[in-house]
């Protein structure tokens, strides 16, 4: 799809589909629920009542997402005049462009529309680059396997973002940002929605790799054998159930200068598939379980989108990759293993063992210069227990930092929620016979398991995002299809591009 940002008047726009926002509280008044005046003639724009026809008749009433269609209207070139719901005007916000934009093109697509232009009023200019990201977020779907020879036939090809005036801010790089950073999204999507026969670690590896030469980020992979040598008992513990082999894959961006001797790392759980191991998930829903690399399809596709944007410091993205099988050779629960950082763990739990990859991953990434750490991972069923399916939780040994990354979230339109880490809940893990026990018992699990993580991050400042409840959908959107989201990815880009490396010590 290609995506541009325009300034022409929407009603001189050649497209098959000229779109406009009208939101709840607005009077039902086309020349002002559908353009202002220097874009829509006030005699094309009063000259049907239309818009009030649809208000009365109830088949329109400005509630986000829903849309309107009519067809062939006069005096504008556009095939179509498309209506869109924004919901309440003063709740609209990048969420809810980004979520337009999306929601439009999945409506049209499957009614021949193969160009779009989405006119966007003066106090919504500012969200032109979150309408793109929706549009290309929305035109993915998951049917790549499928051998059906029409499901590419509805594809839009042009979505145009139409500013009502001109902008403050350069409008071919907003386009450019927002279409770098949105299919970076749709290629963590891709690697997630890739199923376990096909997408191993060493597939995964080589996905990196490729994304890496193309970014023009430097590379590096730790096999089996540099992993033992380490001493990552942890990550190999995990391992050693599966026949496939593990790897550490390393993304390194380094800007052309470097200041302030920051480095952030980013470190996404890279779980081809997960069964749980010895305690064996239930088998209901377990094929979902490829979903458990979203995190490291979060850091691998953000690298992509950092190696295009260039940020000002330096960042290392790590993907600790296995899959968690059950076999003769597998983990056991009692089994105490050696972490990297020379830290022992008392195995109760073999299906929980993202947390044991990324405590090595996070200890390596120390060792090799990183003074502040972000890692996303499906690391918890009890994160959507308690936060249900809108928010991944965040968790973190710095409140500036973590300042930070809720910061980037809110731009990036991710939506992230705050849990606690108060110093009982680390009472939780204790063991009799190691230096902690992998999990904390049932209660508060999501942050013990942060608290698990954090033993390995101190003393570097670090965020977790635990994004288990967040990073699959099981039901489409008006907005998005089924299947993978790609959370996380938009908020390390955001994050960034906005580091000033003098304000986090």
């Amino acid at each position: 799809m290609q995506v541009q940002i325009e300034t022409t008047p929407i009603d001189k726009l050649d497209v098959d589909a000229a779109a406009v926002i009208c939101f709840e509280e607005e009077k039902a008044s086309v020349g002002t629920a559908v353009a202002p005046p220097q874009h829509v003639d006030p005699e094309i724009a009063n000259q049907s009542g239309w818009m009030a026809e649809l208000r009365a008749s109830g088949e329109f009433t400005g509630k986000l997402y829903e849309t309107s269609i009519l067809h062939r209207p006069q005096g504008v070139a556009a095939k179509r005049v498309v209506v869109i719901g924004g919901g309440k005007r003063g709740k609209f916000s990048a969420v809810e462009a980004r979520r337009v934009g999306g929601s439009l093109v999945r409506a049209l697509k499957s009614k021949g529309v193969k160009s779009i232009a989405l006119l966007l009023e003066a106090s919504e200019s500012e969200h032109a680059g979150a309408v793109i990201e929706g549009a290309l977020l929305g035109g993915w779907e998951p049917d790549a396997l499928k051998t059906d020879a029409k499901k590419n036939e509805n594809q839009i090809q042009q979505f145009t973002a139409v500013l009502s005036e001109a902008a403050a801010y350069p409008i071919e790089k907003t386009a450019q940002r927002a279409e770098i950073v949105a299919e970076a999204q749709n290629l963590a999507r891709n690697l997630i929605n890739q199923p376990a026969n096909l997408l191993n670690p060493a597939a995964l590896a080589a996905a990196a790799e490729s994304v890496a030469h193309e970014a023009n980020l430097q590379y590096e992979l730790l096999d089996r054998e540099a992993m033992k040598q380490l001493g990552m008992g942890a990550l190999l513990g995990v391992a050693q159930g599966s026949a496939n082999e593990p790897f550490l894959i390393v993304m390194k961006y380094r800007p052309g200068r470097e200041e302030g001797g920051n480095h952030l790392a980013l470190v996404g759980k890279g779980v081809t598939f997960d069964t749980g191991g010895i305690s064996i998930k239930p088998a209901d829903g377990m094929e979902k379980m490829r979903y458990d690399m979203a995190g490291a399809a979060a850091v691998i596709g953000a690298m992509r989108a950092i190696g295009q944007l260039k940020p000002a410091i330096p960042i290392t993205g790590y993907v600790p990759s296995v899959e968690n099988m059950v076999s003769g050779n597998a983990q056991r629960p009692g089994d105490i293993v050696t972490s990297l950082s020379g830290k022992t763990i008392e195995i109760l739990n073999t299906d929980a063992e993202g947390r044991l990859i990324l405590a090595d991953a996070i200890t390596y990434a120390i060792r090799n210069g990183a003074t502040h750490i972000v890692d996303a991972a499906t690391l918890t069923g009890a994160i959507g227990i308690a936060l249900g399916h809108h928010n991944a939780g965040a968790f973190t040994n710095n409140q500036d930092l973590l300042d930070r990354v809720m910061k980037a979230a809110k731009e990036a339109g991710e939506k992230v929620w705050q849990l606690p880490m108060d110093d009982e809940y680390k009472d939780y893990l204790k063991s009799a016979f190691a230096d902690l026990p992998n999990v904390g018992g049932r209660p508060a699990g999501s942050i013990t398991a942060a608290w698990f993580l954090r033993e390995f991050a101190e003393p570097a400042p670090w965020v977790h995002l635990d994004i288990a409840s967040t990073a699959w959908l099981d039901d489409a959107k008006p907005w998005m299809s089924k299947g993978p989201t790609g959370v996380g990815l938009r908020t390390f880009v955001q994050l960034a591009q906005d580091w000033v490396p003098t304000i986090v010590q």
